[in-house]
């Protein structure tokens, strides 16, 4: 541990302490946890930054796709407030990035953003009182709502286990808040993790989580690259541009795959791309030093690259983006059935009340 990590230790123990406490009241009842009537499924984490839920949510909605199905996020660092409910006329000004994401990628499902969680979830339900299912994004830390099912995610580089609070670490809460999980997913896995690496992992996670956790592994998937922009075909030598938590696996990806990345423009988690930013990329690319240049970024960042006030200005530039999805090491298909069967048990109790009825 660093000088500085030991100089913010004494903050990391007031700030778990606030947080046990806090956690406590919710499990006495103390403090108000409210439940629905239909399944409500949370994907979140313990940790700071970006562990990828964004594609683990969209797994699902691919999953669930013959379910009426809602996304409900609180819209991280958009500019409206209150309930929003995506339509034609969103931006991920409006909604934020990820929820911006689910709309246009998943235009049958309902995505909605709100501060309050169980607000959100009552306005979900009286726009569409025949909803299924309803996944909260990032929704670990959020007590006020109590999901029918929790997902905890930990990626396989910041394992939670070897986290420390914060600002010691980058832990949002204590590790024992694992014990809420109904199922934990380490996520960004090598493709080659060893049944070892697998047993010790999951006997790691298992001294804070529940004993009959279930662990699941995944990894991400990277597609062809899909055009946005002025070019047909993609050159080997790229300028990578990204506005994401953590880059480090695209970069790998590319790099195993041949690419040459000449220059990459790292911007903070959630950056807000301007026709000024565009523009220094049309310089770049007309630099002598940048000619035979594409520009690749991730799906994230070209959903907002292609929003109504860049998209222009993003036609005229040779812009790819990486699709990315989710596959499990092993076992993922006990992983759709824990989801599935978690489904069936709701339509069947609604099934027996309509009988009694």
């Amino acid at each position: 541990m660093t000088v500085l990590r030991y100089l913010l230790w004494p903050f990391s123990i007031l700030y778990s302490t606030i947080m046990l406490l806090r956690n406590w009241l919710y499990d006495k009842g103390w403090l108000r946890s409210e439940q629905f009537d239909l399944p409500v499924i949370s994907v979140g984490n313990l940790t700071v930054g970006g562990t990828g839920k964004t594609p683990h949510v969209e797994y699902l909605l691919r999953l669930m796709t013959d379910k009426k199905t809602a996304v409900l996020s609180r819209g991280y660092r958009r500019k409206s407030k209150g309930f929003v409910l995506a339509d034609e006329r969103a931006t991920s000004e409006t909604l934020g990035d990820e929820p911006f994401q689910y709309h246009r990628d998943f235009p049958d499902a309902l995505v909605a953003v709100s501060e309050s969680r169980p607000a959100g979830i009552a306005q979900l339900l009286h726009i569409q009182p025949a909803m299924e299912v309803v996944l909260l994004d990032d929704a670990m830390q959020h007590r006020p709502v109590r999901p029918s099912l929790n997902l905890m995610l930990t990626d396989y580089g910041r394992l939670f286990y070897k986290d420390h609070v914060l600002p010691t670490g980058l832990l949002r809460e204590p590790r024992q808040g694992a014990r809420r999980a109904d199922a934990v997913i380490v996520t960004k896995c090598p493709a080659d993790l060893t049944q070892a690496q697998l047993t010790d992992i999951t006997r790691q996670v298992h001294r804070y989580s529940r004993p009959d956790t279930p662990v699941f592994f995944s990894a991400f998937r990277y597609g062809n690259p899909v055009g946005i922009g002025n070019a047909e075909e993609l050159t080997k030598r790229v300028v990578l541009l990204t506005g994401i938590a953590n880059a480090a696996p695209l970069l790998r990806h590319l790099t195993d795959k041949g690419y040459e990345v000449v220059q990459h423009l790292a911007f903070a988690d959630h950056y807000s791309y301007t026709l000024a930013d565009l523009e220094k990329l049309k310089v770049l690319l007309e630099q002598e030093q940048g000619q035979g240049l594409s520009i690749i970024t991730t799906r994230k960042d070209a959903v907002k690259l292609t929003d109504r006030a860049l998209a222009a200005h993003t036609s005229q530039l040779p812009i790819f983006y990486v699709p990315i999805e989710v596959y499990f090491l092993q076992q993922g298909e006990a992983f759709d059935a824990l989801i599935r069967q978690h489904l069936r048990s709701y339509e069947a109790a609604k099934s027996i009340e309509t009988d009694k009825i």
